[in-house]
């Protein structure tokens, strides 16, 4: 026999599982915990072999539940179980040691899905959740490609220029002429695809590259 805890504060979600596997005789919810403190002190008597688990808690942080969980029961698998689809939060909880994550209009079918997948040590996402990590990783590879690579002296170059230095304060503070600091600038206009410092310094900025 399986057995199931769910940590939500709202009754229906527990009944609506319930109702979901009542005929799936391998699985049994055991207990219904609507806040960590209930929880913590019923995993201090029973570990269950799953966890479902929502993001919001009425007294901590269903992140902060699922780390500290995940340190003292290392064997029992965690899903989260919420209505958030956002990439960084699916990011955060697998970090933090959940085994899978579900939308709370999941199917019957996937619900089961998923529990076979966590006791197989295998991370599951449901499929919408999979799809918004794709599309997370994909925005975030395609804003990398968007970054010019800079060598080493074009970064140094880049903060003094932030700083205020023109091209000849540049040249004597780094020891080296005016045209190998103005070749190093062109350079950056072209990779950065603008035409004046101060245009390449807000770009860098935007980037990031830059403090202030």
């Amino acid at each position: 026999m399986i057995r199931i805890v769910i940590i939500d504060d709202h009754p229906l979600v527990a009944g609506g599982i319930e109702m979901m596997i009542k005929s799936e005789s391998h699985l049994s919810i055991v207990a219904h915990l609507q806040n960590a403190k209930e929880a913590l002190q019923f995993l201090e008597e029973s570990c269950p072999e799953i966890i479902l688990l929502d993001v919001n808690l009425p007294d901590i942080d269903g992140l902060q539940l699922c780390e500290i969980i995940r340190g003292n029961y290392p064997e029992t698998k965690i899903i989260v179980l919420t209505s958030i689809e956002e990439a960084s939060i699916i990011t955060q909880f697998l970090q933090k040691g959940a085994n899978g994550f579900l939308l709370k209009n999941i199917s019957k079918e996937e619900f089961i899905q998923a529990i076979d997948s966590v006791l197989d040590n295998k991370t599951f996402l449901s499929k919408i959740a999979n799809e918004n990590m794709i599309r997370h990783f994909a925005s975030v590879n395609n804003a990398l490609k968007s970054v010019p690579v800079l060598t080493r002296r074009e970064k140094e170059i880049l903060a003094l220029l932030n700083e205020g230095m023109n091209g000849p304060q540049i040249a004597e503070h780094l020891f080296l002429s005016t045209y190998t600091i103005e070749t190093h600038r062109k350079n950056m206009l072209q990779k950065f695809s603008v035409s004046s410092t101060q245009a390449l310094l807000k770009k860098a900025r935007d980037l990031k590259l830059l403090l202030t």
